[in-house]
């Protein structure tokens, strides 16, 4: 379950928010995303890949939230893990990670836009 969004971390892309199938984070003041419905999360994931600037936690509890303290998660080396390595963005070139997860924005993007047409339109 989505458990911490840093904010000073962010650059206020909104990716995030823009692939969660459930709708759990909206944008918040200073254009960075905050968690709007915890209890909404499916645990996907899908959040934490888009994340470029890994200032995204998702715990893997799906059952329930884990209350995490902010520091311990920065200095546990988490942050951006899952996006290594599963190969996603400037990782997809490096020969450590080859995981082709990555590929598949266009499947996710597709699916959301063919479930969502209308909020598709207005971004």
């Amino acid at each position: 379950m989505i458990e911490l969004v840093i904010d000073e971390r962010c650059s206020g892309c909104n990716s995030c928010v823009e692939i969660c199938p459930t709708n759990v984070l909206e944008i918040g003041t200073g254009n960075s995303p905050f968690i709007a419905r915890q209890n909404d999360c499916q645990t996907c994931f899908m959040c934490e890949l888009y994340c470029a600037d890994d200032a995204i936690y998702v715990g893997p509890d799906c059952d329930r939230p884990v209350p995490v303290e902010k520091q311990a998660i920065l200095a546990s080396g988490l942050l951006g893990e899952l996006r290594r390595h599963h190969g996603w963005d400037e990782w997809a070139i490096d020969s450590r990670y080859t995981n082709e997860h990555w590929q598949m924005e266009k499947v996710f993007l597709r699916a959301r836009d063919t479930i969502f047409p209308t909020q598709s339109q207005e971004t």
